[in-house]
C-alpha cells in the first residue's frame, strides 16, 4: 500500500477522536507524528467540548479543535457489534446537516479517524468532503481510501501510530506527552498549602466500570502504609466519585487529603509534581503518564494489551489474571472486555480486586526507593 501523501503537502488535516480523556491521550504520539511530517498543515481535532477547553489553554500539536454535535456512535455511544449507527441522528438533523456543510467548507485535504471499527466513524469522515479518508475498517463498514483492520487486542498507542503511517507520518516518540502550564500549577495552590511541602502520593480509586476498580479497603491500606513512610496522600476523583474517595478515607487509620474539585489542567499539575500515582486503569492514570509522573497501574490482564504503558522505567503494572465472573463463572471477554452480553453476565464485581496489597506496595517501593 502506498503511504505517502499523493498530491503534495496538505493544507488542512482533520482527525476525529471524540472520546474520553484516556482514549485521547493515546492518540498524542500519532498526532505528533502527523504534525512533524506535515508541519505546514493545520491539524484540526474533531472532538468533544472538554478537549477544546483543555487544549486551548496549553501548547500542543493540535492547531484547532472543532466540537461535534451529538452523533450516534461517533461521540455519544459505543458502537454495537454488527450494527451500523446512523451518524445523522442525535442533536437534530438541521444542526447536523449544518455541521457537515461547515466541515465541507473547510476543504480538508485529509480526514482521519482513530476510533472504532469504522461502522460509525467511516460514514462520518466520508461526509466531510476531504480529498483522502483514512482510518480503520472492518467488514460491514463503509469503504474509505486507506485503512487498517480494527483488531481489538492491540496497543492503542501503536494502533494510532499505524493509522498515521498510512499517510507517511512516522515517529520514534512512543510516549504521550501533555504540557503543564503555570496556570495549572497555580490551581493546585490550596492543595499544596495543606501538604506544606511534604512529598505526596496521589491515589485514584475510581473508574467508570466497577470491574476495573480495586477495593476502597485495599487503597486505604496502601495509603496508611505510605503515610507511615512520610508521604502525604492525596485522594483524587471526579465530582461523581466523591463516594469512592469517602469510602477510602473512612477505611483509613491515618488522614488523607481529598481532592475532587480540580479542573483537568490543575489535576495534571497535581499529578506531575507527585512522588507517585497509584491508580486503577482509567483516564487519570494515562494523564499521569503523559505529564511525566511515576505510576503504578492496576489492570485486568486483557486490558494491559490495549492500555498498559509501553515502558517500565517509570511505570509498573499490577495485573489481575482473574477471568471468571465471581458470581456465575462466565468469562466476559467477548466481544469486548468488561462488556459482557446481557443476560449472559452483567454482575457488578471487580475483576482486579484479587491483586494483593503487598504487590502494590512492592511496586510502589521500586519507584519510590530513590526518594525514600
Amino acid at each position: 500500500m502506498v503511504t505517502a501523501y499523493p498530491t503534495g503537502a496538505p493544507r488542512k488535516i482533520a482527525v476525529l477522536h471524540a472520546k474520553a480523556l484516556g482514549d485521547f491521550i493515546v492518540t498524542l504520539p500519532a498526532l505528533g507524528a502527523i504534525k512533524k511530517s506535515y508541519p505546514s498543515a493545520e491539524l484540526v481535532l474533531l472532538a468533544k467540548p472538554w478537549a477544546k477547553e483543555f487544549l486551548s489553554t496549553r501548547p500542543s500539536v493540535v492547531d484547532r479543535v472543532i466540537t461535534l454535535p451529538v452523533l450516534a456512535g461517533v461521540n455519544d455511544a459505543v458502537e454495537t457489534k454488527g450494527q451500523v449507527n446512523d451518524t445523522r441522528s442525535g442533536s437534530g438533523s438541521g444542526e447536523v446537516e449544518l455541521f457537515y456543510k461547515e466541515m465541507q467548507a473547510e476543504k480538508f485535504a485529509i480526514a482521519i479517524h482513530m476510533q472504532g471499527d469504522g461502522k460509525a466513524a467511516n460514514p462520518f469522515i466520508n461526509k466531510l468532503g476531504a480529498g483522502l479518508t483514512v482510518g480503520m475498517r472492518n467488514q460491514g463498514a463503509e469503504p474509505i481510501d486507506r485503512f487498517i483492520p480494527y483488531v481489538h487486542y492491540q496497543s492503542e498507542v501503536l494502533r494510532c501510530l499505524e493509522i498515521a503511517a498510512l499517510i507517511g507520518a512516522r515517529t520514534t516518540i512512543l510516549e504521550p506527552s501533555i504540557e503543564v502550564t503555570k496556570a495549572d500549577e497555580q490551581e493546585t495552590a490550596p492543595v499544596r498549602e495543606i501538604m506544606k511541602g511534604r512529598p505526596y502520593v496521589v491515589i485514584h480509586a475510581g473508574a467508570d466500570d466497577i470491574r476495573r476498580r480495586w477495593s476502597a479497603v485495599k487503597f486505604a491500606d496502601i495509603a496508611d502504609s505510605l503515610i507511615e513512610k512520610g508521604y502525604a496522600i492525596v485522594l483524587t476523583g471526579t465530582p461523581n466519585e466523591d463516594e469512592i474517595v469517602t469510602n477510602v478515607m473512612q477505611a483509613m487509620k491515618q488522614t488523607a487529603i481529598p481532592c475532587t474539585s480540580l479542573a483537568l489542567g490543575g489535576f495534571a499539575a497535581l499529578l506531575r509534581k507527585s512522588s507517585l500515582v497509584i491508580s486503577n486503569d482509567t483516564g487519570p492514570l494515562h494523564l499521569a503518564r503523559a505529564v511525566g509522573a511515576l505510576t503504578v497501574g492496576i489492570f485486568w490482564a486483557p486490558n494491559v494489551l490495549n492500555w498498559g504503558p509501553l515502558s517500565r522505567n517509570s511505570h509498573r503494572v499490577a495485573i489481575s489474571w482473574q477471568l471468571e465472573c465471581p458470581q456465575c463463572g462466565v468469562k466476559p471477554v467477548s466481544p469486548w472486555p468488561f462488556q459482557p452480553v446481557v443476560p449472559e453476565c452483567d454482575h457488578p464485581y471487580s475483576f482486579v480486586d484479587s491483586i494483593p496489597v503487598a504487590e502494590i506496595l512492592e511496586l510502589a517501593s521500586e519507584l519510590l526507593s530513590p526518594q525514600a
